[in-house]
């Protein structure tokens, strides 16, 4: 995961190993696994946070972040997600909002990028029905 990570989110910190390791050993995370990426998900209560989505560079814009988002928000009992996006991430950005999420506040240069630049994270939320669709088979 480490590795797709890395290749997700060329010009920013990305997680390694043992970050992720570390994450997922927690009862209240989730990780939604597909062949070129994934998701990590925490839930506390009625709230999901979308802690982090990686897909590979060769598969991105074919659907498989569709997918991770369906299968996440299809099974959550949540009933407010969140999640955090570069500013600068469009495709993200929309495919968040196809999933229902809009803009809620924003963190100034919060993501630092290699080349010493800054970029603001946009916080989005979304309010969930009770009942979500049928995972998508992966």
């Amino acid at each position: 995961m480490a590795d797709i990570h890395a290749a997700a989110f060329p010009t920013s910190r990305s997680w390694g190993a043992e970050e992720i390791a570390s994450l997922i050993e927690s009862p209240l995370v989730t990780v939604l696994t597909h062949m070129h990426g994934f998701a990590i998900v925490r839930t506390v209560a009625q709230e999901a946070e979308l802690l982090t989505i990686a897909v590979l560079p060769r598969a991105q814009r074919m659907g498989v972040g569709h997918i991770l988002m369906q299968n996440w928000l299809g099974s959550t009992q949540a009933h407010e997600a969140f999640l955090e996006v570069a500013a600068d991430n469009a495709p993200a950005m929309s495919l968040y909002m196809r999933h229902g999420f809009a803009e809620v506040a924003r963190r100034n240069a919060y993501y630092k990028r290699s080349d010493g630049t800054s970029v603001d994270a946009i916080v989005m939320r979304a309010t969930l029905p009770l009942r979500h669709g049928t995972p998508i088979p992966l």
